[in-house]
C-alpha cells in the first residue's frame, strides 16, 4: 500500500470522524453505545490521537513494513 509521504493528510478525516464517534454517542441510541475510536496508523498515529483516537494500528513499526501484491 502506497502512503501519502505527508501524514498531515489524514487530519481532516480524523477530525470528521471524531465528530461522527461524538455525535453517535450523544445520541444515546438505546443499545448502543460506542466505544473505541479506531484510526491511525505507524504513519499518523500522533496526528490520530490528537484528534481522538483512542485505539491504534502499529504493526510497521513493530514488524516492519510488508508488501501485498504490486506495492513493491
Amino acid at each position: 500500500m502506497k502512503l501519502h509521504p505527508n501524514p498531515e493528510i489524514s487530519r481532516p478525516y480524523f477530525k470528521e470522524l471524531k465528530v461522527l464517534f461524538d455525535e453517535i454517542n450523544a445520541a444515546q441510541v438505546e443499545g448502543l453505545h460506542l466505544e473505541y475510536l479506531s484510526m491511525g496508523m505507524s504513519h499518523d498515529w500522533q496526528i490520530a490521537i490528537s484528534e481522538g483516537s483512542n485505539m491504534i494500528r502499529v504493526g510497521s513499526a513493530i514488524f516492519g513494513e510488508r508488501y501485498y501484491g504490486d506495492d513493491r
